[in-house]
C-alpha cells in the first residue's frame, strides 16, 4: 500500500510508526483515502458531496490527537480536498496536517487543502501543519492550502505553519475570526530557493471583546526565489493584535511584507512590526571561529531562526 517514496513523504509530514498509537487518523494518497482510524471521542467520516472528510471532536475531549497526512506520489497528480474540523466545547486536543509530494516528471503536480475550523467555547486546539516536496522531475511541487478558523467565546488556537523545502509555487490564504475573549498565536517559518515563488494572506478578524492574536512569521529567501507576505489585522471591538514579520533574505531572492492594522474600535490595540535583512557577518566569523566552515555557519544561523 506504501511503497519506499510514499513512506519518506508521509515521514516529512508525519510519524509513520506512531500514527496507530497517536489516536485518531486519516492517510490519504493519490486523491483517495487509503487508511483510517476513529476514537470513541473523534470520529472521522467521509464528505458526500466532495472530496474530504468530517472530524468530529466530542466536546470535553482531553489530550488526543487527530493526524490528516496526504500524500502525492502519482505522476502529475492533482488533488482537491475538503475537511472540516468540528471541536467540541470545552476539548483540549492536537491536530496534526501535512502533504508531501514526490514529483518525477515534466507536468505539475500540486496538492489543494481547503480546511475549516469550528472552535467551540472553551475549547483549546494545537494545530501542525507541514509542507514538503521533493523529487527530479521538470514538474513544479504546487501546494495552496485555504485555511478558514471561527474561534468561540473563550477559545484558544496555537497554529505552527511550516514550509521549509521542494515547494515550487504555493499561495497560502489563512483567515480567521475571534469572538469574546478568544485567543490566537499563529507562527509561520518558510524557505524558498531555486525559482520558488511562495504568497502567504492572513486575515485576522477581532470581532471580539478582550480577543487576542498575535501572528509571527519567519522566513528565508535563497538564490532567484520570491515571497510575498500578506498581514491584516481588523480590531473590531475592545482587543488586542500583534503582527511580527521576520525575513532572511539572501542571493538574488525578493521579499515583500505588508503588514496592515485596521482599527474599528477606539479600545483595538494593534501593533505591526515587519524586518528583512541579510545574515550578519559577525555571526558567520563567531561560528567559524568555533570550527565550523561558511557554509555550516550558515545552515546552523538560518536553522536556528526558522527554528
Amino acid at each position: 500500500m506504501l511503497d519506499i517514496i510514499d513512506k519518506g513523504l508521509l515521514k516529512a509530514v508525519a510519524d509513520l510508526e506512531e500514527l496507530p498509537k497517536l489516536g485518531a487518523y486519516n492517510i490519504r494518497k493519490n486523491g483517495e483515502g487509503i487508511s483510517r482510524q476513529s476514537t470513541k471521542n473523534i470520529q472521522i467520516v467521509s464528505k458526500k458531496d466532495r472530496p474530504g472528510i468530517d472530524i468530529n471532536i466530542a466536546p470535553g475531549t482531553k489530550g488526543e490527537q487527530v493526524h490528516i497526512p496526504v500524500i502525492l506520489s502519482a505522476d502529475g497528480m492533482k488533488d482537491l480536498v475538503y475537511n472540516t474540523f468540528n471541536v467540541g466545547e470545552g476539548a483540549d486536543v492536537v491536530i496534526v496536517a501535512g502533504c508531501g509530494i514526490h514529483n518525477s516528471c515534466d507536468a505539475d503536480a500540486g496538492h489543494n487543502g481547503i480546511h475549516e475550523f469550528f472552535i467551540g467555547k472553551n475549547a483549546r486546539v494545537k494545530y501542525v501543519e507541514k509542507h514538503y516536496g521533493e523529487g527530479e522531475g521538470r514538474g513544479k511541487r504546487i501546494m495552496n492550502p485555504t485555511t478558514k478558523v471561527h474561534i468561540e467565546e473563550n477559545g484558544q488556537v496555537e497554529m505552527e505553519m511550516i514550509q521549509i523545502s521542494g515547494v515550487d509555487d504555493t499561495i497560502r490564504d489563512t483567515d480567521i475570526d475571534l469572538a469574546e475573549n478568544a485567543k490566537l498565536i499563529i507562527t509561520e517559518r518558510l524557505l524558498t530557493d531555486g525559482a520558488q515563488n511562495a504568497e502567504s494572506i492572513v486575515n485576522v478578524q477581532l470581532n471580539g471583546a478582550e480577543s487576542s492574536a498575535r501572528v509571527i512569521s519567519r522566513s528565508v529567501a535563497k538564490d532567484t526565489s520570491k515571497q510575498h507576505f500578506h498581514m491584516n489585522l481588523i480590531g473590531r471591538n475592545q482587543c488586542r493584535g500583534h503582527i511580527q514579520c521576520d525575513s532572511i533574505i539572501m542571493d538574488k531572492a525578493h521579499v515583500s511584507s505588508t503588514p496592515m492594522v485596521s482599527a474599528e474600535h477606539s479600545d483595538a490595540q494593534l501593533i505591526h512590526e515587519a524586518a528583512i535583512g541579510k545574515i550578519a557577518g559577525d555571526q558567520i566569523l563567531k561560528l567559524m571561529s568555533l570550527g565550523l566552515n561558511e557554509e555550516e555557519a550558515e545552515d546552523t544561523i538560518l536553522k536556528g531562526f526558522l527554528k
